[in-house]
Protein backbone atom coordinates (compact mmCIF):
# COMPACT_ATOMS: atom_id res chain seq x y z
CA UNK A 1 0.00 0.00 0.00
CA UNK A 2 1.53 3.50 -1.16
CA UNK A 3 2.26 6.04 1.82
CA UNK A 4 0.08 9.27 1.30
CA UNK A 5 2.80 11.19 2.67
CA UNK A 6 4.48 10.65 -0.21
CA UNK A 7 2.17 9.39 -2.74
CA UNK A 8 0.26 12.05 -4.34
CA UNK A 9 -3.86 11.86 -4.34
CA UNK A 10 -4.82 10.84 -7.50
CA UNK A 11 -8.04 12.07 -6.65
CA UNK A 12 -7.03 15.55 -6.00
CA UNK A 13 -3.37 15.82 -8.30
CA UNK A 14 -4.39 17.22 -11.46
CA UNK A 15 -1.56 19.67 -12.08
CA UNK A 16 2.04 19.79 -12.08
CA UNK A 17 3.20 23.32 -11.63
CA UNK A 18 6.80 24.30 -10.13
CA UNK A 19 6.77 27.01 -7.50
CA UNK A 20 8.66 28.15 -4.64
CA UNK A 21 7.99 28.92 -1.05
CA UNK A 22 7.92 32.60 -0.25
CA UNK A 23 7.64 33.08 3.55
CA UNK A 24 10.16 31.95 5.79
CA UNK A 25 8.57 28.82 6.88
CA UNK A 26 5.23 27.31 6.16
CA UNK A 27 3.26 24.19 7.84
CA UNK A 28 2.72 21.55 5.67
CA UNK A 29 -0.99 20.17 6.67
CA UNK A 30 -2.41 16.75 6.35
CA UNK A 31 -5.88 18.38 4.86
CA UNK A 32 -6.30 22.37 4.09
CA UNK A 33 -7.12 23.77 7.78
CA UNK A 34 -5.31 20.47 9.25
CA UNK A 35 -2.97 19.72 11.36
CA UNK A 36 0.96 19.89 10.53
CA UNK A 37 2.34 17.14 9.38
CA UNK A 38 6.03 18.61 8.96
CA UNK A 39 7.27 22.38 7.43
CA UNK A 40 8.59 24.09 4.43
CA UNK A 41 11.62 27.32 4.27
CA UNK A 42 11.65 29.79 2.13
CA UNK A 43 12.90 29.31 -1.30
CA UNK A 44 12.08 25.42 -1.26
CA UNK A 45 11.13 23.59 -4.29
CA UNK A 46 7.69 22.23 -4.54
CA UNK A 47 5.13 21.45 -7.50
CA UNK A 48 1.71 22.22 -7.02
CA UNK A 49 -0.84 19.31 -7.62
CA UNK A 50 -4.25 21.18 -6.67
CA UNK A 51 -5.69 24.26 -6.22
CA UNK A 52 -8.51 25.09 -3.83
CA UNK A 53 -10.17 27.91 -1.42
CA UNK A 54 -7.12 29.72 -0.08
CA UNK A 55 -5.06 26.02 -0.52
CA UNK A 56 -2.35 24.19 -2.25
CA UNK A 57 -2.09 20.65 -2.22
CA UNK A 58 1.71 20.57 -2.99
CA UNK A 59 4.25 18.12 -3.05
CA UNK A 60 8.26 18.91 -1.76
CA UNK A 61 10.95 18.70 -3.89
CA UNK A 62 13.46 18.03 -1.02
CA UNK A 63 11.78 14.43 0.18
CA UNK A 64 8.39 14.07 -1.72
CA UNK A 65 6.28 14.80 1.26
CA UNK A 66 2.61 15.71 0.02
CA UNK A 67 0.24 18.37 1.70
CA UNK A 68 -1.53 21.34 2.36
CA UNK A 69 -0.13 24.53 2.27
CA UNK A 70 -1.90 28.47 2.36
CA UNK A 71 -2.16 29.55 -1.27
CA UNK A 72 -0.18 33.27 0.12
CA UNK A 73 2.67 31.10 0.68
CA UNK A 74 3.93 30.14 -2.57
CA UNK A 75 5.27 31.86 -5.89
CA UNK A 76 6.44 31.48 -9.65
CA UNK A 77 9.72 28.93 -9.34
CA UNK A 78 12.87 30.88 -9.37
CA UNK A 79 16.71 29.64 -9.48
CA UNK A 80 18.33 30.10 -6.25
CA UNK A 81 22.12 30.85 -5.97
CA UNK A 82 22.78 30.57 -2.35
CA UNK A 83 21.37 29.08 0.92
CA UNK A 84 21.47 30.13 4.42
CA UNK A 85 24.36 28.41 6.08
CA UNK A 86 24.30 29.48 9.57
CA UNK A 87 21.63 28.51 12.53
CA UNK A 88 19.64 31.58 11.16
CA UNK A 89 20.08 34.72 9.75
CA UNK A 90 18.28 38.51 9.18
CA UNK A 91 17.66 40.34 6.11
CA UNK A 92 18.40 44.20 6.48
CA UNK A 93 17.10 46.88 4.63
CA UNK A 94 19.99 48.22 3.62
CA UNK A 95 23.87 46.98 3.77
CA UNK A 96 24.21 48.17 7.16
CA UNK A 97 23.50 45.47 10.48
CA UNK A 98 22.47 48.86 12.26
CA UNK A 99 19.51 49.38 9.68
CA UNK A 100 16.40 48.04 10.12
CA UNK A 101 16.00 43.98 10.06
CA UNK A 102 13.14 43.16 7.84
CA UNK A 103 12.72 39.28 8.36
CA UNK A 104 14.39 36.07 9.23
CA UNK A 105 15.44 32.97 7.62
CA UNK A 106 16.18 29.52 9.27
CA UNK A 107 19.10 27.52 8.11
CA UNK A 108 18.64 25.97 4.59
CA UNK A 109 16.75 28.51 3.43
CA UNK A 110 17.45 29.03 -0.73
CA UNK A 111 17.67 32.59 -2.43
CA UNK A 112 18.99 34.16 -4.85
CA UNK A 113 22.00 36.71 -4.88
CA UNK A 114 21.52 39.64 -7.27
CA UNK A 115 24.54 41.80 -5.91
CA UNK A 116 27.41 41.57 -3.42
CA UNK A 117 27.87 44.80 -1.20
CA UNK A 118 30.42 44.90 1.58
CA UNK A 119 30.12 42.02 3.73
CA UNK A 120 26.07 41.91 2.70
CA UNK A 121 24.33 39.64 -0.08
CA UNK A 122 21.49 41.74 -2.07
CA UNK A 123 18.45 39.45 -2.04
CA UNK A 124 14.53 40.03 -2.95
CA UNK A 125 14.38 40.25 0.99
CA UNK A 126 16.73 42.57 1.83
CA UNK A 127 20.40 42.03 2.88
CA UNK A 128 21.72 39.57 4.23
CA UNK A 129 25.81 38.78 5.85
CA UNK A 130 27.22 36.82 3.45
CA UNK A 131 28.60 35.10 6.18
CA UNK A 132 26.00 33.55 6.75
CA UNK A 133 25.10 32.16 3.26
CA UNK A 134 26.98 29.52 1.34
CA UNK A 135 26.57 29.15 -2.94
CA UNK A 136 24.86 26.14 -4.10
CA UNK A 137 25.32 23.75 -4.90
CA UNK A 138 27.09 22.70 -1.70
CA UNK A 139 27.55 20.04 0.44
CA UNK A 140 28.72 19.84 4.16
CA UNK A 141 30.91 16.90 5.13
CA UNK A 142 29.85 16.22 8.85
CA UNK A 143 26.11 15.84 9.51
CA UNK A 144 26.51 16.18 13.64
CA UNK A 145 28.28 19.40 12.90
CA UNK A 146 25.04 20.65 10.84
CA UNK A 147 22.84 19.26 13.64
CA UNK A 148 24.80 21.17 16.55
CA UNK A 149 23.80 24.35 14.65
CA UNK A 150 20.49 23.95 15.78
CA UNK A 151 21.20 22.96 19.70
CA UNK A 152 18.95 25.51 21.77
CA UNK A 153 16.38 25.08 19.38
CA UNK A 154 12.81 24.52 21.14
CA UNK A 155 11.26 21.33 20.35
CA UNK A 156 8.50 21.37 17.86
CA UNK A 157 6.09 18.32 16.79
CA UNK A 158 6.74 18.42 12.99
CA UNK A 159 9.49 21.57 13.13
CA UNK A 160 11.94 21.72 10.17
CA UNK A 161 13.62 25.04 11.31
CA UNK A 162 16.01 27.24 14.11
CA UNK A 163 12.53 28.38 15.20
CA UNK A 164 11.40 24.83 16.30
CA UNK A 165 11.93 20.97 15.41
CA UNK A 166 11.53 18.11 15.62
CA UNK A 167 13.63 14.72 16.11
CA UNK A 168 13.46 14.03 12.21
CA UNK A 169 13.57 17.26 11.40
CA UNK A 170 16.97 17.42 12.88
CA UNK A 171 18.32 14.47 11.32
CA UNK A 172 16.79 15.53 8.24
CA UNK A 173 17.76 18.70 7.72
CA UNK A 174 21.52 17.43 8.85
CA UNK A 175 21.43 14.66 6.11
CA UNK A 176 20.29 16.45 3.38
CA UNK A 177 22.69 19.51 3.87
CA UNK A 178 25.34 16.86 3.67
CA UNK A 179 23.68 15.38 0.01
CA UNK A 180 22.21 12.23 1.46
CA UNK A 181 18.23 11.67 0.46
CA UNK A 182 16.44 11.95 4.04
CA UNK A 183 12.67 11.48 4.49
CA UNK A 184 10.62 13.33 6.88
CA UNK A 185 9.60 11.57 9.66
CA UNK A 186 11.54 8.49 11.43
CA UNK A 187 9.81 5.81 10.93
CA UNK A 188 10.72 6.70 6.92
CA UNK A 189 14.21 7.23 8.10
CA UNK A 190 14.43 3.68 9.69
CA UNK A 191 15.69 2.53 6.08
CA UNK A 192 18.61 4.79 5.98
CA UNK A 193 22.30 3.47 5.87
CA UNK A 194 22.88 -0.07 6.55
CA UNK A 195 22.66 -2.40 9.83
CA UNK A 196 25.04 -1.17 12.53
CA UNK A 197 26.52 -3.13 15.40
CA UNK A 198 29.05 -2.67 17.92
CA UNK A 199 30.41 0.36 19.37
CA UNK A 200 28.59 3.73 18.62
CA UNK A 201 29.97 6.14 15.53
CA UNK A 202 29.56 9.57 15.02
CA UNK A 203 27.01 9.83 12.49
CA UNK A 204 25.18 6.93 13.33
CA UNK A 205 21.38 7.01 13.93
CA UNK A 206 19.96 5.52 17.12
CA UNK A 207 15.71 4.65 16.42
CA UNK A 208 13.17 3.76 19.21
CA UNK A 209 9.63 3.87 18.58
CA UNK A 210 8.63 7.04 17.30
CA UNK A 211 12.09 9.28 17.72
CA UNK A 212 15.45 9.15 16.16
CA UNK A 213 18.77 10.49 17.72
CA UNK A 214 22.08 11.26 15.99
CA UNK A 215 25.59 10.02 17.37
CA UNK A 216 28.39 12.39 17.79
CA UNK A 217 30.90 10.52 19.77
CA UNK A 218 30.86 6.99 21.08
CA UNK A 219 29.12 8.13 23.97
CA UNK A 220 27.10 11.46 23.20
CA UNK A 221 23.96 11.71 20.89
CA UNK A 222 22.38 14.99 19.72
CA UNK A 223 18.41 14.88 19.35
CA UNK A 224 15.52 17.39 19.77
CA UNK A 225 13.76 15.93 22.58
CA UNK A 226 9.98 16.33 24.37
CA UNK A 227 12.39 15.80 27.53
CA UNK A 228 13.85 19.20 27.36
CA UNK A 229 11.67 20.50 25.13
CA UNK A 230 14.75 21.63 22.89
CA UNK A 231 17.24 19.94 21.09
CA UNK A 232 20.37 19.16 23.07
CA UNK A 233 23.22 16.14 24.13
CA UNK A 234 22.89 14.23 25.82
CA UNK A 235 24.88 10.61 27.15
CA UNK A 236 23.59 7.76 25.03
CA UNK A 237 23.42 5.37 27.96
CA UNK A 238 21.81 8.05 30.08
CA UNK A 239 19.15 8.42 26.94
CA UNK A 240 18.79 4.88 26.51
CA UNK A 241 17.79 4.24 30.18
CA UNK A 242 15.79 7.17 30.09
CA UNK A 243 13.56 6.56 27.06
CA UNK A 244 12.68 2.70 27.74
CA UNK A 245 12.25 4.13 31.65
CA UNK A 246 9.09 6.61 30.90
CA UNK A 247 7.37 3.90 28.67
CA UNK A 248 9.13 4.36 25.17
CA UNK A 249 10.68 1.00 25.23
CA UNK A 250 14.47 0.16 24.29
CA UNK A 251 16.72 1.18 20.92
CA UNK A 252 14.86 0.05 18.04
CA UNK A 253 17.47 0.40 15.77
CA UNK A 254 21.15 1.20 14.44
CA UNK A 255 21.73 2.41 11.54
CA UNK A 256 25.30 3.58 9.75
CA UNK A 257 26.21 5.36 6.60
Amino acid sequence: MSDPRQTPDPAVATLADPAQIILPVVDLCRTASGPRDRQLLYGETITILHRTAGWSYVQAAKDGYCGYIPANSHAAFGTATHFVSAAATHAYARADFKSPDLTSLSFASRLSVTATIGAFAQTSLGFIPRAHLAPLPQAAQDPAAIAALFLGTPYLWGGNSRWGIDCSGLVQAALLACGIPCPGDSDMQLDLGQKAEGPYKRNDLLFWKGHVALVTDPETLIHANAHAMAVTHEPVKAAISRIETQGDGPVTAHRRF
